[in-house]
């Protein structure tokens, strides 16, 4: 192994994949009601998302322990890794990345820790084609240059069932204006950089999948796609369904990360694209 490939739960990268191309998941806590849980480990992302309404007080999550990571290098190291590119949720919306990045201090240059400026399969993308140009034995500074112009071809788009989750969370500025207004309404975001924009709204579910759907072929032709969801499978397949797009690779749907979740609320959409 020449270089290793560390990533961290919020890339929802789904499991066959995470062991296929050797990746190491460092996972992300979440905190419901005083109670920690590890994500993917304490608690399947349907519990969360069946509790999460019921909470007495807001979800929220914490960054795992720097010794998390160091354990993780090392390791890597030990097992035979000249490298590691460390790949994590956008520095923007979360402090995961600044603690994988003093972890790494004690290596000198043989770790990388990238902020992919994303989140969910907006990592996860990134962290399969770093995985992939590894495999081929390219050089960490090549595959840093490759992902550099990755990261410009991809899209992270979502629609929110309601605003109260991401209000709650105080991370969007944005989220805080006219809120008597918004509450009721479905409204669209795109991560863009690191940044939560707001792309409009619906006042329907219905409509609002229907415009979703119209948001996602405007974005033009596609190499890969994924669909999250927070616990709306039902409807993530049949966007899946009516999309009907015919990709080189397959498209993924999945349940997201509760780290999202606990901004964006129950019965989200989100899709991660990457494009030709």
């Amino acid at each position: 192994m020449r270089i290793g490939i560390v990533t961290d739960s919020t890339a929802d990268i789904p499991p066959e994949l995470v062991k296929q191309h050797h990746i190491r998941v460092v996972p992300a806590i979440i905190v419901m009601d005083g109670e920690s849980f590890t994500d993917g480990e304490d608690i399947s992302r349907q519990e969360f998302y069946e509790r999460l309404p019921y909470l007495r007080t807001p979800a929220t999550t914490a960054t795992p322990s720097m010794g998390v990571f160091q354990e993780i290098y090392t390791k890597l190291f030990q097992e035979g890794a000249k490298a590691i590119l460390s790949l994590h949720v956008a520095s923007q919306l979360s402090g995961i990345f600044n603690t994988a990045k003093i972890a790494a201090q004690s290596f000198g240059e043989r770790v990388h820790v990238i902020d992919s400026t994303s989140l969910s399969m907006g990592i996860g993308f990134q962290v399969l084609a770093a995985a992939k140009a590894a495999a081929q034995e390219l050089s960490a500074e090549k595959i840093l240059d490759h992902l550099h112009s990755f990261q410009k071809r991809i899209r992270v788009l979502a629609m929110l069932d309601t605003l109260e989750y991401i209000r709650r969370s105080g991370r969007v500025s944005w989220a805080t204006a006219r809120i008597g207004a918004l509450l009721r309404v479905k409204l669209f975001v795109e991560v863009s950089e690191g940044k939560v924009l707001n792309m409009g709204q619906a006042r329907t579910r219905r409509k609002a999948i229907e415009h979703f759907k119209t948001m996602i072929h405007k974005l033009g032709p596609l190499e890969e796609l994924a669909i999250m969801h927070t616990n709306a499978e039902a409807d993530a397949h049949q966007l899946l369904a009516d999309l009907a797009l015919n990709l080189p690779s397959p498209i993924h749907v999945l349940n997201a990360t509760p780290v999202i979740g606990t901004h964006v609320g129950p019965n989200g959409l989100g899709i991660a694209a990457v494009l030709k």
